[in-house]
């Protein structure tokens, strides 16, 4: 007997669906009801297949109302894997938004698909990344995946693919790889093994993983915080993730999707690397793209490019999202009087150490940056200027002025120039050394200021109780609050303080990049278990991880230089 494609038969105990491939002797079947996972091939001359029948309804059997719903939205559930344009809808555990629908269709329009997805923080780009790749799979174009992301973002990236779109992915970690690695057969690499997984890019940046993942990578590819992947003119890990991820973009056949809130950091040639990686041809873009004469380059970035503020999409196809209304406030203090006289011994010691010129180019640009950092240090806290002043400057370090300026505008400007702000808040130096009896001279000069320092810890500092009243109010009013401080002694000192000046029921912490990565999010947790909780942290928290779970307010105690980093701060709530 022959059997067309999409008629029912029985065999083996149950029900099937013909499938398209079926010969007279070979069928290949599908269980009714069941997933691809489940597909079959059943010889004819050694199996029995027979028509499916199926009882008409007996009308002495009514059912009741909680049965006949369940049949009912059993019947919906099975024809979402069927019916409409995409086939994950049936496998994800959220209803996505229209907007977040974007990313997806014009990810279908492309092959390979090269997507950068640079949507403001909170509007969804994980869910919008993993609703391509959860298309893909559902649509058998792909087998496997990898999520490179930061280290401290690899648990939350688990949880998401778990959680919202049914992938089990392992976690390639320096602290996971070990136990990944005994179950390998010979030869075998534990990205072949596994078929899903999620790298942290300091895991994967050393040239022989690097080339290990390259030759084993799977063929969907998602990269977070894929500015930190951009090449400008720095060494080290930046232009190792560069080097990788563009090794990766070399394969025509790989699909690609960056995802980043902040793809241009204010340089162009930065910038422009990220775009290489959609295409290579977009290397040769003219500098300026206004202009009916670049309307034709416009239209093809356009095809891998997609940016929108929450206001874009507020209010999208009839549908309406509901972002929470961000309410600004700006508080202003006075220096008391002892910090006044402190700011003014520093604002003489730096005038003198501008205008010295004694030394060459080099130890001017290397006094230039220490007096700016013992500035920055000082409008901090008097626990991150006291530091700054019994440290040696991170630029009396260079070889050259052209190296001193770049270790400069690094440490100093709140450039972002790594995956993470790790390192980003360690407290500068300030001495710029010189020869031998100048040196001892600026150092006791140094020291005697340090020492002045200390004596604005608490009661003088009125930046820090102004802080103190702020927090109080924002607990009183039931807040969560985050207070993001520039450097680590300072966001010691604030957590200090304030455990000594909040009520005993309130539980402080400080997180600064002195806290190993995969340390951070296990010590917010323990945090959280207070009813009351105040967070005390510097940038390493500012990028990923999502804290809105847990907390509603900020307090930026020390303002940054980097307009990014305050957008990015306020993106963890």
């Amino acid at each position: 007997m022959t059997y067309t494609v999409g008629s029912l038969v029985k065999a083996r105990g149950r029900e099937w669906v013909v499938l398209p491939d079926s010969t007279d002797d070979l069928l290949v079947l599908r269980p009714l009801g069941g997933s691809d996972d489940e597909i079959a091939g059943i010889y004819i001359p050694l199996e029995p297949v027979t028509p499916a029948t199926f009882d008409l309804p007996d009308p002495s059997q009514v059912g009741d109302y909680r049965s006949a719903r369940l049949l009912r939205d059993a019947v919906r559930l099975g024809f979402r894997s069927s019916a409409g344009p995409f086939r994950s809808f049936a496998r994800v555990g959220f209803e996505p938004r229209p907007y977040q629908l974007v990313p997806l269709l014009m990810a279908l329009k492309l092959d390979p698909i090269r997507l950068l997805v640079a949507d403001d923080v909170g509007i969804g780009k994980t869910i919008e990344a993993g609703l391509i790749a959860r298309e893909l799979l559902d649509r058998g174009e792909i087998e496997r995946l990898a999520v490179l992301c930061p280290p401290p973002l690899a648990e939350q990236w688990q949880s998401e693919l778990r959680d919202k779109f049914h992938i089990e992915a392992e976690l390639v970690l320096p602290s996971t790889a070990a136990r990944l690695e005994r179950n390998l057969s010979l030869g075998e690499s534990l990205f072949e093994r596994y078929p899903f997984v999620i790298v942290s890019m300091d895991y994967i940046k050393s040239d022989r993983r690097r080339e290990e993942f390259k030759r084993a990578c799977p063929e969907f590819i998602i990269v977070d915080e894929a500015h930190t992947c951009a090449y400008g003119a720095e060494r080290g890990g930046r232009h190792q993730r560069f080097e990788m991820v563009r090794g990766l973009a070399q394969n025509p056949d790989r699909h690609i999707v960056l995802v980043t809130a902040t793809p241009h950091s204010g340089k162009e040639e930065a910038f422009r690397s990220l775009l290489t990686f959609l295409d290579k041809e977009f290397d040769d873009l003219p500098e300026d793209l206004t202009g009916e004469e670049n309307l034709r380059h416009r239209k093809r970035l356009a095809q891998h490019f997609i940016q929108r503020r929450r206001g874009d999409i507020q209010n999208y196809l009839d549908s309406k999202t509901p972002f929470p209304k961000r309410e600004d406030r700006e508080d202003s203090y006075k220096l008391s009087p002892d910090y006044k006289r402190l700011f003014e011994r520093v604002l003489d010691y730096a005038r003198e150490s501008v205008l010295d010129a004694t030394g060459g180019q080099f130890h001017q640009r290397v006094r230039w940056w220490s007096a700016l950092a013992l500035l920055r240090s000082l409008a901090s806290s008097p626990a991150a200027a006291a530091a700054t002043l019994r440290n040696r400057a991170a630029p009396a370090e260079a070889e050259n002025p052209e190296e001193a300026d770049e270790i400069g505008r690094r440490t100093i400007l709140d450039i972002i120039v790594d995956e993470s702000a790790d390192g980003s808040d360690v407290t500068p130096g300030s001495d710029p050394g010189g020869e031998e009896d100048e040196g001892q001279r600026n150092r006791r000069r140094l020291l005697d200021m340090a020492r002045a320092a200390d004596d604005l810890l608490g009661e003088k500092d009125e930046k820090l109780k102004k802080a103190v009243d702020l927090i109080k109010g924002l607990l009183n009013e039931g807040y969560h609050p985050i207070i993001f401080c520039r450097f680590i002694p300072t966001a010691e000192y604030v957590a200090a303080e304030l455990r000594l000046r909040l009520p005993k029921d309130v539980e402080v912490m400080a997180v600064t990049g002195l806290l190993p990565p995969e340390s951070r999010v296990e010590t917010i947790q323990q945090l959280c278990e207070a009813k009351k909780h105040v967070l005390v942290a510097t940038d390493c928290l500012s990028e990923g991880i999502n804290l809105q779970e847990h907390f509603d307010a900020i307090l930026h105690y020390d303002l940054s230089w980097n307009p990014t980093r305050h957008e990015q701060r306020d993106g963890r709530i």
